[in-house]
């Protein structure tokens, strides 16, 4: 196996070895089922989103997170980064069409997720636990 080449379909009988550490394959999905790279394919799903709408909707990652998730995952080939060169540079993310192909199970994957959870009601809100920590009721 050649360090840093993508097999392709024609290349019959030659796969990854995703069990083993050394697998590039798997830092890829490493990248993809981390905390944030999941969210991150999820949310450019419907739009394109620049930097700043990325991180408002994703609660809780921060922009040094945000950044690095999103460097990895640029560098993978799953989603595109564009520059346009305004004061301050505004930056666009999307999806390429691999992170289309990859994204697509993990939407379903939620889909069906949020489909079996229980109804929320009135008194799932948000309260105040010991020493001011919130949890969901």
């Amino acid at each position: 196996m050649r360090e840093g080449t993508q097999l392709t379909q024609a290349e019959t009988g030659n796969r990854y070895e995703v069990f083993h550490t050394d697998c590039p394959a798997r830092d890829m999905v490493d990248h993809v089922t981390s905390r944030w790279g999941i969210w991150v394919l999820i949310s450019l799903r419907s739009n394109n989103l620049r930097f700043y709408e990325l991180r408002d909707s994703i609660q809780g990652i921060s922009e040094k997170m945000l950044a690095q998730t999103l460097r990895a995952l640029v560098q993978d080939g799953l989603i595109w980064r564009e520059v346009e060169p305004t004061t301050p540079p505004q930056v666009t993310y999307g999806l390429s069409e691999f992170g289309q192909d990859v994204s697509e199970p993990l939407t379903d994957l939620f889909d069906r997720i949020t489909q079996r959870l229980p109804p929320r009601t009135r008194d799932s809100a948000v309260v105040d636990g010991p020493e001011g920590e919130s949890s969901v009721t």
